[in-house]
């Protein structure tokens, strides 16, 4: 598949019309911590951060939220300081003093444990939903992919370690590096994953993502990790608001979004300069959109939606979203691009940008296209390339390389 250039998809993409937008906003009740991703990359490597208006400009790193800032209370919780969750310190549920996979859980078990949970004298911890955990997702962290040996001294995990306990999978056991999902209490409204079973998003603190994991494993109950929480359980759940201009305003996140995506997929390079261009051209009256972070990206995901039970993609029907045909011939909603880079333990560690599949996650799995990971899930692209390479995916699960997605522009609202 041939890229359209940067023009085209700009002159074609862009709105003609400039109106302008703005609501009044008190301190937003629920900000989103930022990634914490501080090292600017171009199409494989880190670079110097660039300037404005030149290429790679606006990423992820060039824009600092919220800062991740927590407190190790001395008694096995931590309390994030951005969002006021308390967490359990780690996922060692025996109390060993090790995190093995005999500390994990089954969906069910996680539940249930969370009544009699108890740690720092409090007795109401829950299971915490997916955008809670996510919450926790550092990218600074690597990716283990193509790191080929057992020791995982020298890795980077995507959680701060200096206040959260973390293991890799244990491969004595027959586990896999990357075999440390976390358990969220959010099934996948779909319901089954690619192998037919009940499905649950989880976050990978060990290789960077959120996808929907199937409950069995080899006709056995598959286990997770889990970190119960504790506190308010607004924080996720968005507050939207029509502003009647092209725009909708989050007033739980503080941030805006462009109702509707671009209508055109892009590379990430181009999907950074559809930023700088929308700016120049005041887009709905504002000039300081920028392509949104992954962690600011997922907060508008609906897990209550998905195109099998709502015949939409997972997000708010507020919003406008392109419908595309996909790798199994069904009409789906396409990916968006986030600003963020999914470093990755190879000679090109910038080579992929993080999405969110607000539509199907697709995936090549016993000789069939299929949504292996649910609506919801968030993965990587490859940020060059031709789709055509990837004829049977790439992966476990053969994930689909599609290399050209949508974009949604946020700002921070006024």
């Amino acid at each position: 598949m041939r890229k359209p250039s940067f023009f085209q998809t700009v002159s074609q993409a862009l709105p003609t019309y400039i109106v302008a937008a703005g609501v009044a906003l008190a301190e937003a009740p629920f900000p989103i911590p930022d990634t914490m991703q501080s090292v600017c990359y171009d199409a494989t490597n880190e670079i110097v951060c660039p300037a404005t208006g030149e290429a790679f400009y606006g990423q992820d790193a060039q824009h600092q939220g919220p800062q991740q800032s927590y407190s190790d209370n001395g008694d096995g919780t931590v309390t994030d300081n951005v969002t006021g969750l308390m967490w359990a310190q780690s996922p060692d549920m025996n109390g060993d003093g090790e995190i093995l996979a005999e500390d994990k859980l089954s969906y069910q078990d996680a539940l249930a444990g969370a009544e009699t949970f108890d740690l720092g004298g409090y007795d109401d911890w829950r299971l915490p939903t997916i955008k809670e955990m996510y919450s926790l997702m550092d990218f600074r962290g690597v990716d283990p992919s193509g790191y080929e040996s057992e020791d995982t001294s020298g890795l980077i995990p995507f959680i701060d370690r200096d206040y959260f306990n973390f293991a890799y999978g244990e491969t004595e056991v027959g586990e896999r590096i990357i075999d440390s999902q976390m358990a969220s209490s959010n099934l996948y409204v779909f319901g089954t994953n690619a192998t037919q079973d009940a499905t649950l998003f989880g976050v990978n603190f060990a290789d960077g993502r959120i996808k929907g994991y199937g409950l069995e494993l080899h006709g056995r109950d598959k286990t997770f990790f889990v970190m119960y929480v504790r506190g308010d359980t607004g924080y996720g759940v968005p507050d939207l608001t029509d502003n009647g201009d092209g725009t909708v305003t989050d007033a739980a996140s503080g941030l805006m979004w462009t109702q509707a995506d671009n209508g055109i997929e892009l590379g990430w390079e181009d999907a950074l300069a559809y930023a700088q261009s929308a700016n120049a051209q005041v887009l709905f009256g504002h000039d300081d959109w920028r392509l949104p972070n992954i962690k600011e990206l997922q907060s508008l995901v609906d897990y209550a939606r998905s195109p099998d039970t709502t015949d939409s993609p997972a997000i708010d029907p507020i919003f406008d979203s392109t419908e595309i045909t996909n790798e199994a011939g069904q009409v789906d909603w396409g990916w968006i691009w986030s600003s963020t880079t999914h470093s990755n333990w190879t000679d090109e560690p910038g080579s992929a940008g993080a999405y969110i599949s607000f539509g199907r996650a697709m995936g090549y799995f016993d000789e069939v296209w299929t949504d292996v990971h649910g609506a919801g899930s968030q993965r990587s692209d490859p940020k060059t390339g031709d789709p055509a390479d990837y004829p049977e995916g790439e992966g476990p699960q053969g994930d689909a390389k599609r290399i050209l997605n949508f974009v949604r522009l946020v700002r921070d609202a006024d």
